[in-house]
């Protein structure tokens, strides 16, 4: 059986259903139990699995990314919730220097499968520290993976690929979709592959790259298009950012020769530069334009009057859309 869930009511539900079947996972936070996280996320968990599995924590970033890696050695899996993107940065020593390379360090006797939730990008007219997109300094870093849902089905398929995995994995939520989309949920244990993009439609003309809430931007800007031109466009929901499934993105851009990228974070050596490398290291001879990015811009998040003109909507993507069919 499935029903309607909202991104927050299915990660919600995986980390009950991960909870339920492994005594060993653990949430811990600022504000994740009593209040049930600052978006309501882990509403209810510490009520159903009392206060030593869903854990209320000071306000350090450090002190739970810290935590989590004794938790982890030791056998626990820890779901680390940042309260907010932009707050990650004291506990970024953790992140590279230990849960990422622990397994490495000692030879593959230790892993550390920490999943650290993030709330993640723009679009909620919040200040600067509360909209980041990193996603590229989290993909630079070797022996950690990096996944993004850009819809309520693989939000809580992808956890609960998460969970069971022995590595760690950092799980960016993008909030601006948090409630925005609603679809069928199933309610049964399932996982999505958290190593493998998704074609969401096959087309001949040209490649349409994104993920997360930029997915919806770049659908609603489709949907725009097509009111008055005919495209037959190829789709891709790259949901693992790292590592990249190549195969899929080289496969698409060999076939239709035209690549469009759309993402929110500041464009200099972000992901979208890093996938217009690839594709013309290893497809160059089939691209008929170059290769197109819709990206943020490298400044600083803005404030709210300024927010939709920093992160990309229907219109310029559209703009892009037509530099690379054009060309």
């Amino acid at each position: 059986m499935s029903r309607e869930l909202k991104i927050v009511e299915a990660i919600n539900e995986a980390l009950f259903q991960g909870m339920e079947r492994d005594e060993r996972v653990m949430v811990l936070g600022e504000d994740v139990g009593i209040e049930g996280g600052v978006f309501r996320v882990t509403s209810g968990l510490q009520e159903k699995f009392g206060k030593d599995r869903c854990v209320d924590t000071p306000l350090t970033e450090t002190g739970i990314l810290g935590a989590a890696v004794g938790l982890a050695i030791n056998g626990m899996i820890p779901v680390c919730e940042i309260q907010f993107d932009g707050f990650i940065w004291p506990g970024f020593d953790h992140i590279i220097n230990h849960i990422a390379r622990f397994r490495t360090r000692t030879r593959g006797r230790i892993t550390t499968p920490v999943i650290i939730r993030v709330p993640f990008g723009g679009g909620i007219h919040a200040l600067e520290h509360h909209s980041e997109s990193m996603e590229a300094v989290f993909s630079h870093i070797p022996g950690i993976n990096v996944v993004i849902p850009s819809n309520p089905h693989d939000a809580k398929g992808l956890l609960l690929s998460a969970l069971q995995s022995p590595d760690p994995t950092i799980f960016l939520e993008p909030k601006k979709i948090y409630r925005a989309i609603k679809e069928d949920v199933p309610e049964a244990h399932y996982t999505v592959d958290t190593k493998k993009a998704q074609v969401l439609r096959e087309g001949n003309d040209v490649t349409i790259i994104s993920y997360g809430a930029m997915m919806r931007e770049t659908k609603l800007a489709l949907t725009e298009y097509l009111k008055t031109n005919e495209l037959d466009f190829e789709l891709i929901d790259l949901v693992s950012l790292s590592p990249i499934d190549y195969e899929t993105v080289i496969k698409s851009a060999e076939k239709t020769g035209r690549v469009l990228i759309v993402n929110e974070e500041p464009r200099t050596c972000g992901l979208a530069a890093e996938l217009a490398a690839v594709i013309q290291e290893k497809a160059l001879l089939s691209l008929k334009a170059p290769i197109e990015r819709v990206t943020g811009f490298d400044v600083i998040m803005p404030l709210l009057k300024m927010e939709d003109h920093y992160i990309p909507g229907p219109k310029r993507i559209i703009n892009g859309l037509t530099k690379v069919l054009n060309f």
